[in-house]
């Protein structure tokens, strides 16, 4: 469960970004929608009920769509003779949760039509995927509109790989305003969900094309994900992300880093790389649920702050696959 001092935390810096950025407010849909959180939570509930990732595959989707261009939605587009969608950008491997977003997205226009946009659905099932999970609180700021365009290139260089190194990975991070401490802080998202074989096989059989496993591994677990994923297995077998509690939002992956436990080698890196700043995050986050949950509730408030298109900008999709009148 968090806590109400996270809580309390959460609201204040969300009422502080409201004041930097007037674009975006958390009563946006006060009047014009305003049981907007409770259908889209109640969507996610039901998902959940059914299959224990979808709230990973939600806030994964929020995550990249923010990542390319700023949060609109554009993520979501399919391709047209006019669009080639982010979807099939290498990043985007196995992307879940559209079928979800599909559900949430017909039962708030079936209450408010033409008022939502797609890309504030995912801000919204993102917090509620969080909750619902044990995690964090925040009050999440609303108002953004949807892309018309998409961005495969973008999404193909600027959302973070299970193999960047940490460099890498600070400076896609820095390219849209974000710091180390949000960077840890988000990483820790994956503290539920899964990830597909190919997405670390190497560390197991031949990291960074060494002929040897990554020495950063804990053998044990190594041994473990070896069971999971022969070599020459079928590479898009799962894993749970956090091997100690796969569906709770808990501050367990960092205590896994500590233990060399991280799946991803983006993930072992913020505790592994000597002399990071990282290092020292990792560890105020496993020792404090509370920090952890503090910060990963701002930071989620200033993701969701990366570029959105308000105002006249953009259009309200009436269905987040297709740009209206295609």
């Amino acid at each position: 469960m968090y806590s109400s001092f996270g809580v309390a935390t959460a609201l204040v810096l969300a009422l502080l970004f409201v004041g930097s950025n007037g674009q975006l407010s958390a009563t946006f849909y006060s009047s014009t929608c305003p049981n907007v959180s409770s259908i889209v939570r109640g969507v996610v509930e039901n998902a959940l009920s059914s299959d224990a990732r979808a709230g990973a595959s939600l806030i994964r989707l929020h995550f990249h769509d923010c990542f390319v261009d700023g949060c609109d939605g554009s993520i979501l587009l399919d391709n047209t003779d006019s669009i080639q969608s982010e979807k099939d950008a290498f990043p985007n491997t196995g992307l879940n949760g559209l079928p979800i977003v599909d559900d949430i997205k017909t039962a708030v226009e079936n209450v408010c039509p033409g008022v939502v946009s797609c890309a504030d659905i995912l801000a919204i099932a993102s917090e509620a995927s969080v909750t619902l999970a044990g995690g964090s609180s925040w009050s999440v700021l609303l108002g953004r509109r949807d892309s018309t365009t998409a961005n495969r290139a973008g999404a193909n260089s600027a959302i973070p790989r299970a193999n960047d190194g940490l460099s890498i990975i600070t400076t896609k991070f820095s390219d849209v305003g974000l710091d180390t401490t949000d960077l840890v802080a988000l990483s820790g998202a994956h503290t539920f969900g899964r990830a597909r074989c190919a997405t670390f096989s190497d560390r197991l059989y031949n990291f960074s094309a060494s002929g040897n496993p990554d020495s950063s591994l804990d053998t044990s677990y190594r041994s473990t994900l070896q069971q999971t994923c022969p070599q020459g297995g079928n590479q898009n077998t799962l894993a749970n992300l956090d091997p100690t509690t796969p569906n709770g939002f808990d501050n367990s992956y960092f205590s896994n880093l500590e233990n060399n436990r991280g799946l991803l080698q983006s993930d072992q890196e913020l505790f592994s790389t000597n002399g990071s700043d990282t290092v020292n995050i990792v560890s105020r986050f496993s020792s404090s649920q509370t920090a952890f949950f503090d910060s990963f509730a701002s930071s989620m408030v200033k993701m969701g702050n990366i570029s959105p298109l308000t105002g006249s900008d953009g259009q309200i999709r009436s269905d987040c696959r297709r740009v209206n009148g295609s």
